[in-house]
């Protein structure tokens, strides 16, 4: 079935260990000698309707590498999926696909709601398969980090779809910040439409479950639920494209684009883990949705390279006041401010497509002295964070957002939403994975799932 590699490994060889005990014994990171850079992987993708559509045909490419399954729990997207994908076996439980097929399979891609993440990511991880999986990575603090230790215990390459940490204004951004041009950095603001407005959202907060309507043609709503342990009826209100404000199901406007627009700020100041998070909360606490106009403060300890950070993120309606200095425009869509003693940076939108310093004359002095630009030292991504991931399991180089450091900044994302869930402040220890000052969010750290989608049920 598998081509015999050049050097001393094959593939075949290389699944069977990722997958068995000796696996656990070492990092797995294949090397070049398994996949060759042109041989074709055989990808798996779990959630095919929107976003998994997207992320699927893009790894797919032009016949660049090989579909030879597909799972989603609506019929009438494994029937797109296989009229592209012809030879793909199409699955509606990615339990069964992965189970049936997984000698045939050598990554999977997740594209389903925020809380079914976590169960197929685990499942594939614990046989041995690279993983993609969209952003935020997991839908509770214990799942967050349960995925971020099996990767690095299996040694396999992963990714988060946070696209824009592939950008080069994410590049950018980090090599002013690390040189220094807009002097120390000790508050970040951030701020979204969401989930007033946006892709998903239509402002209107819920106090209840919908009442049920009747189940499309085709579909299993019992599997589209997966862990949760709730009964709750189908409803438009749902799926295919509204689920993300419900607590059970998505992360809320945090966990939607907080991955994007945090991401750079975070990364750039290398922030790590947050020890208190503060709410204010412009509407009120809801223990099924979330409210619109929340506002979340995090304080990040300083550290050798830097001071204390604090960093704010708005969610609409609510939007930051302009701080000192800066003379752009608070845009309604979103966007991200990094406030320097020499000024600072910023970009407008969810991503950081194009980042500029400020004031405005700085950055105009900026552009117009090319020999005073700063150098570029980090490595550029090309074609993108799928191609990333798909040239990291080719040469077994780490991808760009690997859960080594997507895991760590999506728990930064999640702490902001038990804040907001619950309208408290938390104190955060990040080691010993505690929370103190808000017992209601600590409950929250994990959420059980029901019989079939628990760790035991899926390794």
């Amino acid at each position: 079935m598998f081509k015999k590699a050049t050097g001393r490994s094959s593939r075949r060889t290389f699944l069977k260990a990722g997958a068995g005990a000796a696996a656990v014994a070492a990092p797995l990171f294949v090397p070049s000698t398994v996949f060759g850079a042109n041989e074709k992987l055989n990808l798996a993708w779990v959630g095919i309707g929107n976003m998994g559509w997207g992320d699927l045909r893009t790894c797919a490419g032009r016949g660049a590498n090989n579909v030879v399954a597909l799972a989603d729990v609506h019929q009438k997207y494994l029937d797109r999926g296989v009229a592209m994908y012809k030879q793909a076996k199409p699955f509606k439980d990615f339990r069964e696909m992965l189970a049936k097929m997984g000698p045939k399979i050598d990554a999977v891609g997740i594209g389903t709601p925020d809380h079914t993440h976590f169960a197929v990511a685990y499942m594939a991880l614990s046989m041995g398969k690279h993983v993609f999986v969209e952003k935020p990575l997991a839908h509770s603090l214990w799942e967050v980090r349960t995925l971020q230790a099996l990767a690095a215990k299996k040694g396999l390459i992963t990714q988060m779809g946070n696209q824009g940490h592939a950008f080069e204004g994410a590049r950018l951004v980090k090599e002013w910040y690390q040189a220094g041009i807009v002097g120390e950095v000790t508050e970040v603001i951030t701020w979204t439409n969401r989930p007033k407005g946006g892709w998903g959202f239509d402002g209107r907060v819920r106090t209840a479950f919908p009442k049920g309507e009747p189940v499309p043609a085709g579909m299993d709503w019992n599997l589209w639920l997966g862990p949760c342990q709730k009964t709750v009826p189908f409803s438009k209100r749902f799926h295919p494209t509204t689920w993300r404000p419900w607590w059970d199901f998505g992360c809320g406007g945090l966990g939607d684009i907080g991955c994007h627009t945090i991401d750079t700020p975070y990364w750039a100041m290398d922030l790590g883990n947050p020890t208190r998070v503060e709410v204010e909360m412009h509407g009120e606490v809801n223990p099924i949705f979330t409210p619109n106009g929340s506002v979340v403060t995090y304080k990040f300890p300083a550290t050798s390279k830097r001071k204390a950070v604090t960093l704010t993120w708005y969610e609409g309606p609510s939007q930051p006041k302009k701080p000192a200095g800066y003379d752009g425009q608070i845009k309604g869509g979103g966007g991200m401010i990094m406030v320097g003693t020499k000024g600072g940076i910023c970009h407008d939108g969810m991503r950081p497509n194009s980042p500029r310093l400020y004031p405005s004359a700085k950055w105009a002095e900026y552009r117009s002295n090319a020999g005073a630009r700063v150098p570029k030292t980090l490595e550029r991504i090309k074609g993108g964070i799928h191609h990333d991931w798909l040239r990291a399991i080719r040469s077994g180089k780490k991808s760009c957002s690997d859960f080594s450091y997507s895991a760590p900044m999506t728990e930064v994302i999640v702490l902001g939403t038990l804040a907001i869930r619950t309208g408290k402040a938390i104190d955060w220890d990040y080691a010993g994975r505690k929370i103190s000052g808000n017992p209601d969010a600590a409950k929250l750290i994990n959420i059980p799932a029901r019989k079939g989608w628990r760790p035991e049920d899926l390794a």
